[in-house]
């Protein structure tokens, strides 16, 4: 397994030293923030729970201070949720991307607060450009999509899945057909209903970045859903 980089885009500069696991045991259903924490008081369930999909792909080579068990969680939604099956949007774009770590860091700056940080990897194909040979910008804003705030939840055992509410992007430089592009995202914020996160797409081979991003996601009201 190779070395986690030393250095990552927007990661926290507090060095994890654990191995981080949820706060509840893996059975339960995951809370909103700010719901109830007694038994006996109502609660709302996760809209999509983690822990209620199915088991994809492998884990073993991602690095990262997160269990085997939360690495599993966060790939079985971002597959379920993310790609969906053969006939969603995306779908042949999700599968193509590898993610390469997940890690959780208590922040200084913070007050100790924790931090979630993504890091996966996808190369470039014909499927994913405009007219003009280069990646087209709403694969960019897919990509973008996916946030590190799932293990933050699960960290915390909250929901951390939520819609996306807001995204501005910034093109830095195109990504022609073969170009393989590190997507680094890091959690910003979470509230109760409200969750930020911000990424960086850099293209590896030449350390140019593509693209960046800050993004908010929200908690949708279960009676709308």
């Amino acid at each position: 397994m190779s070395p986690r980089p030393t250095s990552t885009a927007y990661a926290s500069g507090a060095a994890p030293q654990e191995a981080y696991t949820p706060l509840s045991p893996p059975s339960d259903k995951l809370r909103l923030k700010g719901s109830p924490l007694s038994p006996c008081a109502s609660s709302r369930t996760a809209w999509v729970d983690p822990a209620s999909l199915s088991n994809y792909g492998d884990v073993s080579q991602i690095s990262g201070n997160v269990t085997p068990h939360v690495k599993q969680l966060i790939l079985n939604t971002f597959m379920a949720y993310g790609a969906g099956d053969e006939s969603c949007f995306g779908h042949a774009v999700a599968k193509s991307v590898k993610f390469v770590d997940m890690s959780v860091s208590r922040c200084e700056e913070k007050h100790g607060r924790m931090d979630a940080t993504t890091v996966a990897e996808v190369v470039v194909t014909k499927s994913m450009l405009n007219g003009a040979g280069m990646l087209h910008g709403g694969c960019v804003a897919f990509l973008i999509d996916n946030t590190p705030l799932i293990a933050l939840g699960l960290v915390q055992n909250v929901n951390g899945v939520g819609v996306t509410q807001a995204m501005n992007i910034l093109f830095h430089s195109p990504a022609p057909n073969g170009s393989c592009l590190r997507i680094i995202s890091t959690s910003v914020a979470m509230g109760g209903r409200i969750m930020s996160a911000r990424c960086e797409i850099i293209e590896k081979r030449t350390g140019r970045i593509v693209a960046s991003a800050y993004l908010n996601k929200m908690q949708p009201s279960m009676a709308k859903l």
